[in-house]
């Protein structure tokens, strides 16, 4: 497999914070979830979402080899299963559909997406399995690895597309890891892959639910940065404090949230409860980004699945879901973030004076000479001067909506300030940008 020669190979940071192109430039991991997509989309649909998600600024698609939705016994878009049955009549991970008759088999149709997504500028944050493939806490599976297949398969995957520039390596897959089974199955397959690809990519780690790889992974080796999973049971789930946890830890390691509240997912799982929103997502967005990670995933409930039949539960068709309010209004937060110096950006709280708890906490983040905070609803704070450098402070609102910026004053850097957003209000969520007037920083 190749991909397009304008790829570079990613790397963590110098400071271990952040995630670098292997120049040394950085780069904003914007994720969308599109787990079952090399398992439901044909080309034509495949090329359909990859160039929307390009144009709307999204920089790596998360997928799935072995996906979720019967992804062993429910034929793919051209009619192939990715794994053949053994002696036992078991789907066998060391048995890829590989047809020698010409046809288009399911692993050469991932081959032409990834390389697709290549040619639009896309990574794929690619997981060689769904969880439910080890662990069948809840799903179908069925369980089908062991420590000897995981190592085997990993291998494979990994010489497969070990020339793929664009390819990040994602274990696990929404299930945790409680047995010793578990475990030696998730530490082989990391180790097929590495061996398999001499650690030319960046491995991570899926968990379940309100969980990061940090509780269970963060002192291996071959884990390389941390992902969270904030999930989908409440509204306001304070995603900030996974990032603040794994930015805390020991030894340093990037850290993101690579699944938060999905937009149109039904909150909780019940329709009863409604749906999450755009003002949901780009809250989650926020709050994680300044918390201190290096970026950030968005998804959509009906994009995930690639839904063609609304329910009450999966309410959209994937199409229509491709651009919808929160997807659109996720790259405001990819320009605010570089606009402005990116490796040596920090969590910083004790700019706000005061702070709120729950709905309307106030989030902040700070460089050198810049600062940004983040009112989910609009609400006035409190900000303490003399933090950040510069004798003047320049002062302007962004819209998280829109991304149109506002000016909001010069100010002296000292004592304090209290700060009112232009508007105030469910959806009317606001980030205060603060700048050393002397750097001439331009609007993002």
């Amino acid at each position: 497999m190749t991909t397009s020669s304008k790829f570079k190979k990613l790397k963590v940071s110098d400071n271990r914070r952040y995630l670098a192109q292997e120049d040394g430039t950085p780069f904003f991991w914007l994720g969308d979830t599109a787990w079952e997509l090399f398992h439901r989309l044909n080309k034509e649909e495949a090329l359909e979402y990859l160039q929307n998600r390009a144009e709307a600024g999204f920089t790596v698609i998360q997928a799935v080899a072995l996906s979720e939705f019967e992804g062993l016994t429910v034929e793919n878009a051209y009619g192939r299963l990715p794994l053949l049955q053994n002696g036992q009549g078991k789907y066998d991970p060391l048995l890829p559909d590989l047809p020698q008759d010409g046809a288009y088999g399911y692993w050469e149709h991932m081959d032409f997406i990834i390389n697709a997504a290549a040619e639009l500028g896309l990574y794929i944050g690619l997981l060689p399995t769904w969880g439910d493939k080890y662990n069948r806490m809840w799903g179908k599976g069925p369980e089908i690895f062991t420590k000897s297949n995981a190592k085997a398969y990993g291998e494979w995957i990994a010489s497969r597309y070990k020339a793929n520039s664009n390819i990040i390596w994602i274990l696990g897959g929404d299930r945790p890891l409680v047995t010793s089974k578990h475990f030696d199955v998730i530490q082989a397959m990391a180790e097929g892959i590495k061996q398999a690809d001499g650690g030319e990519h960046l491995i991570t780690f899926h968990p379940m639910g309100g969980k990061s790889s940090s509780q269970q992974l963060h002192d291996e080796s071959w884990l390389d940065f941390n992902m969270i999973q904030s999930g989908h049971g409440a509204l306001n789930t304070a995603n900030n404090e996974h990032v603040s946890h794994d930015y805390g830890l020991a030894p340093v390691k990037p850290t993101l949230d690579a699944e938060p509240c999905y937009e149109d997912h039904p909150i909780n799982f019940k329709a009863v409860n409604g749906y999450f929103d755009a003002a949901d997502v780009r809250q989650a967005a926020y709050w994680a980004l300044f918390a201190g990670a290096f970026g950030h995933t968005y998804g959509h409930h009906s994009i995930w699945s690639m839904t063609t039949e609304q329910s009450d539960y999966f309410i959209m068709h994937w199409r229509q879901a491709i651009v919808r309010p929160g997807a659109m209004q996720m790259r405001h937060a990819r320009r605010l973030i570089e606009s402005r110096p990116f490796f040596d950006r920090i969590p910083d709280q004790s700019l706000v004076i005061g702070n709120d708890s729950g709905a309307n906490h106030i989030q902040a983040s700070r460089g050198a000479d810049y600062a940004f905070f983040y009112s989910p609803n609009g609400l006035p704070f409190q900000v303490r001067m003399g933090i950040i450098a510069g004798e003047s402070i320049r002062a302007s609102w962004y819209d998280p909506r829109t991304g149109e910026t506002q000016p909001a004053g010069l100010y002296k850097n000292e004592a304090e300030v209290k700060f009112f957003p232009p508007s105030s209000g469910r959806n009317d969520d606001w980030v205060l940008i603060l700048d050393d007037d002397s750097k001439g920083y331009a609007a993002p």
